[in-house]
């Protein structure tokens, strides 16, 4: 199964892409994750893509459809994946055509832009593994601290409000029109990115296997 999931910032892809991956035993390709990844240890990546990242902007493609093909390649995703956050952009999406990797379905979470904002107010990220929470709908098990390797949750700067916002009008403009490319092409599934993550999950998993 390979899919990829569509949303705008804050949407919720990383929550349910990680819950999808569990059920579905394939791996989450986090191009976010990888990309900070990369900043963190300093890498070439890294320092390319740290001022898109800071000020709210797009990586450029030719930078991320690299990284993408190098993941792509693993063993671990032979058997399928979850694209979490690519393709962005619809020369991203031929790209990955392009690459031969034509997916079986893009999930697209629907939510208004005033949600997004006041969700990702809330949403803190471990600073060692990644792993995302929320103070009121997904929140650790110790204040500021994750379940998973006991690293310190922030508050990252692309969650600011005002850089929320200069996200979403770039995803209204560049990432959105995907929403009608794969419907054209009859892959597209969407859900209500207002309900929580289990009726998500249920709605999801519920298409999927009239799919198959």
């Amino acid at each position: 199964m390979k899919l990829i999931l569509l949303g705008a910032p804050g949407a919720g892809k990383g929550t349910l892409a990680e819950i999808l991956a569990a059920r579905l035993n394939i791996p989450t390709v986090s191009t976010g994750n990888i990309i900070r990844e990369a900043l963190s240890k300093g890498t070439e990546t890294g320092l390319k893509a740290k001022a898109f990242i800071e000020s709210g902007k797009l990586v450029p493609d030719d930078v991320v459809i690299g990284i993408i093909k190098e993941r792509l390649s693993q063993p671990d995703c032979m058997r399928g994946f979850i694209l979490d956050g690519f393709p962005r952009t619809i020369p991203q999406a031929d790209a990955l055509d392009e690459l031969g990797l034509n997916v079986d379905f893009v999930v697209n979470i629907e939510i208004s832009d005033e949600a997004i904002i006041g969700r990702m107010a809330g949403r803190r990220v471990c600073k060692e593994c990644s792993a995302t929470y929320h103070i009121k709908n997904i929140p650790p098990k110790m204040e500021g601290i994750c379940d998973h390797c006991s690293g310190s949750l922030i508050s990252r700067k692309d969650d600011d409000p005002n850089t929320v916002k200069e996200r979403l009008k770039i995803y209204h403009e560049q990432t959105e029109p995907l929403i009608d490319y794969y419907y054209i092409k009859g892959r597209l599934i969407t859900v209500d990115g207002n309900v929580s993550i289990d009726e998500s999950i249920n709605a999801i998993l519920g298409v999927l296997e009239e799919k198959e």
